[in-house]
Parts: C-alpha cells; sequence; structure tokens
C-alpha cells in the first residue's frame, strides 16, 4: 500500500503520549504485542497514538468531542479512510485504570493492557454496542490477552 507523502513515515507505527502522567510501561513489548494485533484481524498498520492522561482531561474530551458528560477509561477516534487500514488516537484515563483495576481484583497492568487492545479492536472495526457486540468485544480481549501472556 502506497502511503501519500503528506504522511511522515516517522509517524507510521504505535506511539505512546503522557499527558501529565507518568509510570512505567513496556513500549517495545506492547507496541510489538499490538502490532500482532492489527496483523492477525488481516488490517495494515498505519498509526496509533496512544494518549494516556488524567480523568480530567479525557472527561473533557468526552464533553467536546462525544458530547457525554461522564468519566470514561477509554476514548478512541478512527481516522483511517479505508476498511483495511487502522490509524487513529486512543486516549486512556490511567485514573479510570486504577480504579478498573480495584473493582475488577486484578492488576494496574492487566486492565491498562486490556484497555488498549480494546482501543486497538474498535480501530479494527469492532464495537460494543449491544449485548453481542459487546462478548464478541470481550472475547477478542481474552484472545489477545492471552497470546499476550504467551510472548
Amino acid at each position: 500500500m502506497d502511503f501519500p507523502d503528506l504522511i511522515d513515515p516517522s509517524d507510521l507505527g504505535i506511539h505512546f503520549f503522557y499527558e501529565e502522567v507518568s509510570f512505567d510501561l513496556m513500549e517495545e513489548t506492547t507496541s510489538n504485542w499490538l502490532k500482532t494485533v492489527v496483523e492477525t484481524e488481516d488490517k495494515v498498520l498505519r498509526s496509533i497514538r496512544f494518549i494516556f492522561c488524567q480523568d480530567a482531561y479525557l472527561h473533557q474530551i468526552n464533553i467536546d468531542y462525544l458530547d457525554h458528560d461522564t468519566l470514561t477509561d477509554v476514548i478512541t477516534f478512527p481516522y483511517a479512510t479505508e476498511e483495511e487500514v487502522v490509524d487513529g488516537e486512543i486516549f486512556i484515563s490511567v485514573d479510570r485504570i486504577a480504579e478498573n483495576a480495584k473493582t475488577f481484583k486484578i492488576t494496574y497492568g492487566q486492565e491498562l493492557n486490556r484497555v488498549m487492545v480494546h482501543g486497538v479492536l474498535h480501530l479494527c472495526g469492532y464495537d460494543d454496542k449491544g449485548k453481542e457486540a459487546k462478548e464478541r468485544m470481550t472475547e477478542k480481549e481474552d484472545y489477545y490477552l492471552k497470546r499476550l501472556n504467551s510472548l
């Protein structure tokens, strides 16, 4: 697939940004795992930008862009115009990850990985609206989390 000249090759791939938050993330391992998810879904990775932030930051995005006045753990913005291409931004609230990890009695890292792959699956075309779609999304998350654990 040829990309237009306006796409900087250094923007291709998976990138991690931290908006006034800091934590340890094995970026290379995580990136390789998520690239495998995209490939397994028969998609072409253009660019995924993860932006980790606090509740207030993501809450404002939720209000400004989605007209939702609620806290959330993840918001995904797909930018690809071709169905087979994955390109987008995934905003993740580290506050919600910590809270959800306590609620579900799992580690912060486990919840973070689930939310990250959840966002990638959205960029691959999956949706979680409705019971069947949500079940399918959870099955996919579980499948890819097991693959991560076997790396």
